[in-house]
């Protein structure tokens, strides 16, 4: 599939994503492990804001990193209430009592926020992915977003009409460090070691100097990498984890939060009364529209 580059269509602000945490970093055992999730055993009639015990009273307290991308937020400005995880993070907010004017956005680096110890949050959304080692340090609610990974190559390189994975193995593959598209690479198996980047942008880079034959992101992130940042770009298609199933992404708490079974619950509901749906089809409906690969 091929991405257009024009930056001016209005397309490409629909497919905007995160760089340096949109790749959902990871810990050394790689595989997001959705028990670690924190289930909803609490019912919401019992998650109200005025009960809840939150950092500012009558206020939910909601981190996410420096800058914002699109489509995870729209403009670099989390509190408009556009893109999709500003827009989850209201619709949880809304299940719990508060009012969109009782949310208040604070900075939260992504590495920063995996690690134990006090958060200046109630809730960080950052396109976490839930993992046995990170829920040893932070909790993670019920998940509101699964991902695959993608692989981007540039259009003229023979890796673009890859029909599967077993197509890439001698590809020279790039992703960012401590991530789970890094792990996403063994998958691919390929004949020389992949190279590790910094953050997602360097390795886009390396792919534009084709110092890299393809780079692997999660999904969303790699339609932006394809359509906004790469001249000549293309997506050449996308591959669930060893295990089958999608990464997911959870809003991140402190270890041991009194909320988290709140927050879990409020998740549950906006999945089971379909409100996530709607969202990603709203603003990542285009993530979904790429060939998979075996």
């Amino acid at each position: 599939m091929k991405i257009t580059t024009s930056r001016g269509l209005t397309t490409i602000a629909a497919l905007a994503l995160a760089l340096t945490a949109a790749c959902a970093p990871t810990d050394s055992d790689g595989e997001a492990d959705k028990t670690k999730a924190t289930p909803a055993s609490t019912s919401l009639a019992d998650c109200q804001a005025a009960d809840l015990p939150v950092l500012a009273d009558g206020k939910l307290t909601v981190a996410t990193d420096d800058p914002a991308f699109e489509p995870w937020f729209i403009d670099d400005d989390p509190s408009n209430g556009k893109g999709f995880e500003s827009a989850v993070a209201y619709a949880v907010a809304d299940k719990l009592g508060f009012a969109k004017g009782d949310v208040t956005w604070v900075k939260a680096g992504f590495n920063q926020a995996v690690q134990a110890g006090k958060k200046n949050f109630d809730v960080d959304i950052n396109q976490f992915s839930i993992t046995a080692d990170r829920a040893k340090a932070v909790d993670f609610s019920s998940p509101y977003y699964s991902a695959a990974q993608g692989i981007i190559t540039l259009e003229s390189s023979k890796y673009a009409k890859a029909t599967s994975l077993a197509d890439l193995k001698d590809a020279k593959i790039g992703a960012q460090i401590a991530t789970t598209s890094l792990e996403a690479v063994k998958q691919i198996d390929p004949s020389t070691d992949p190279l590790v980047y910094d953050d997602t942008t360097k390795a886009a880079q390396a792919l534009q100097n084709k110092q890299v034959d393809a780079i692997v992101a999660d999904l969303p992130t790699a339609y932006y990498l394809a359509a906004a940042e790469l001249d000549g770009a293309t997506i050449a298609g996308q591959f669930q984890p060893t295990t089958g199933e999608s990464e997911q992404f959870g809003l991140l708490l402190a270890k041991g939060s009194k909320l988290t079974p709140c927050v879990s619950a409020a998740v549950d509901a906006l999945a089971d009364d379909g409100t996530l749906a709607e969202l990603e089809k709203e603003w990542l409906s285009q993530a979904t529209d790429v060939p998979e690969l075996k």
